[in-house]
């Protein structure tokens, strides 16, 4: 087993988060949003429908209730010349779309007609919309499974459990068959920054927070403007939402208590959490204290790593259609951040007493495993199909790949 650390009855930690970040963080993350919407919003589109197309969320068009055997919606108003834009001159009364789903051809209602509704064009005009509503959908999912693991340990409890997980952890990192991996035991990187280096230990305590949503939500505004196409962009965010998928499930079957929480008798200290100045993400609502293995800190930045590596396209004999090839220095840039952000994090969460060496070697295998089946998520567009249908909703064009500067 691993064994007991001696420490000493008064441990320098740092100082702690700035208890300010429970109203900065959500501030700047609605900032990046918000921001995101704008910069990649369509140009040149007005959210205003023609004159003969007033149209509510779920009402009917002036067209409709004249003549319903004709469904369809009038041209677009001529303010825009774009050929990306669906076009909405079909006549069927209930066009319909082929879609390919676990080997079967689905006939999907198509809800191009709906596309002059005013919240069709609103959407349209600011397309990042989407993306935003997708990650909404992942923290709903994300509580429900929170709520379920408490349901599945509640007999024995899960915090005996997952104490009992974090320690079998510790057990296998320093005494399984594989410890020749795990050559630094993480309280001995713990203790390294608190005895010669508690300034470092502050910027690190201070950074754990902040460099998870915010730097995740500002990364995926970036790539979104800065992808070659949309295609691009979506695998790289299907992978973060499997990745995201893959970890709530190993959450609620296997609960592991992070370091801090260990006994005392195991040496390690919650550096971060003090004097209650924690990230508004990481109260009871909205954050799993028990979901240290796999670490998903990790796993965002190895996805963000993995994404700018390959953006750089240091390695790459052909490029996307519309990708132009980077000049050597922005290149390398690229490359170097792939790896310095990674390792940036791994050093947070080690040194903070939040994760275990093997959680973040876990986080790299689901990232692998993520991406490797991102597509499979592309089965759920018949039941993205029926909602659409459902609110009379035109899904917008992204504008990915439509840079301006």
């Amino acid at each position: 087993m691993a064994q007991p650390v001696a420490q000493p009855a008064e441990p320098e930690l740092g100082e702690p988060q700035f208890a300010l970040h429970a109203v900065v963080e959500p501030i700047f993350i609605v900032g990046i949003m918000i921001g995101s919407c704008y910069v990649n919003r369509l140009r040149g589109y007005s959210i205003r429908p023609p004159k003969n197309q007033d149209q509510g969320l779920l009402g009917r068009s002036k067209r409709e209730s004249r003549d319903d055997e004709d469904s369809s919606d009038e041209a677009y108003d001529g303010q825009v010349s774009l050929s990306l834009l669906p076009d909405s001159s079909a006549t069927t009364k209930r066009p319909t779309k082929k879609r390919n789903c676990c080997g079967a051809v689905l006939d999907m209602p198509d809800t191009s007609r709906y596309a002059n509704y005013w919240h069709s064009r609103f959407i349209q005009k600011f397309p990042f919309l989407v993306e935003m509503f997708y990650w909404v959908v992942n923290l709903l999912f994300y509580v429900g499974i929170k709520q379920i693991s408490e349901l599945i340990f509640a007999t024995e409890g899960v915090w005996k459990t997952a104490e009992k997980h974090g320690i079998a952890v510790l057990w296998f990192e320093q005494d399984g068959p594989f410890s020749f991996l795990f050559p630094l035991r993480e309280v001995d990187v713990q203790m390294f920054f608190r005895t010669d280096h508690q300034t470092m230990l502050t910027i690190l305590n201070r950074a754990y927070s902040m460099i998870h949503i915010p730097v995740t939500v500002s990364f995926l505004a970036w790539y979104y403007y800065a992808a070659p196409t949309h295609e691009q962009f979506a695998s790289a965010r299907r992978m973060m939402q499997l990745t995201n998928l893959f970890s709530f499930l190993v959450f609620t079957s296997f609960p592991c208590m992070p370091p801090r929480l260990l006994p005392e008798e195991y040496g390690f200290f919650d550096t971060v959490r003090r004097e209650d100045a924690e990230s508004i993400y990481a109260t009871n609502k909205f954050f799993n204290q028990l979901a240290a293995f796999p670490s998903l800190h990790f796993g965002y930045s190895f996805c963000i790593g993995t994404v700018l590596f390959y953006h750089s396209g240091i390695f790459r004999r052909r490029l996307a259609p519309r990708e132009k090839r980077m000049s050597k220095f922005r290149q390398i840039f690229f490359v170097v951040l792939s790896i310095i952000y990674p390792a940036f994090v791994l050093t947070i969460i080690v040194s903070t007493a939040n994760h275990y060496w093997l959680d973040a070697l876990a986080a790299t295998g689901v990232v692998a495993m993520a991406w490797l089946c991102n597509r499979v998520l592309l089965g759920l567009l018949p039941l993205e199909d029926i909602f659409l249908w459902c609110v009379r909703l035109n899904k917008p064009i992204a504008t990915t790949g439509n840079r301006v500067f």
